[in-house]
């Protein structure tokens, strides 16, 4: 009695270690099989003249993109069921400018961590 326990015990063991080999065989066929996908898909995106710049949500299934179409840069309105051209912008139109108070506030985000604790201290009120 004592050795068909310890045989079917032993039986169970190997059945698991061969669950788990299945297991992480399965895990590394899935990720091969992502990244070689994920590898196809940018060598697919890399030769198209389609680029979206910048996606902004403006509700449930609303958008609005920037899009560079070959050298014209295009501002559409993307909905559930329809896209609109907004305007067409030139490249300078398109680049971003802070103005001199964002400007500092974001030198003012940009030192070290010390700094930036030091200024949440001050502005915490204490208890």
């Amino acid at each position: 009695m004592a050795l068909l326990t310890i045989s079917s015990g032993l039986a169970s063991f190997f059945r698991l270690i061969g669950i788990l080999l299945v297991f992480l065989f399965v895990l590394a066929v899935t990720y091969a099989t992502t990244r070689w996908i994920a590898q196809y898909q940018q060598g697919i995106a890399a030769n198209r003249n389609i680029q979206v710049v910048e996606t902004f949500r403006v509700g449930n299934n609303k958008f609005i993109q920037i899009v560079q179409v070959g050298e014209k840069y295009l501002v559409i309105s993307v909905c559930k069921d329809t896209v609109n051209l907004l305007t067409e912008l030139t490249e300078e139109e398109l680049a971003w400018k802070p103005s001199l108070e964002e400007g500092e506030d974001k030198a003012k985000l940009n030192g070290n961590f010390q700094e930036i604790l030091e200024n949440l201290k001050k502005k915490l009120p204490r208890k």
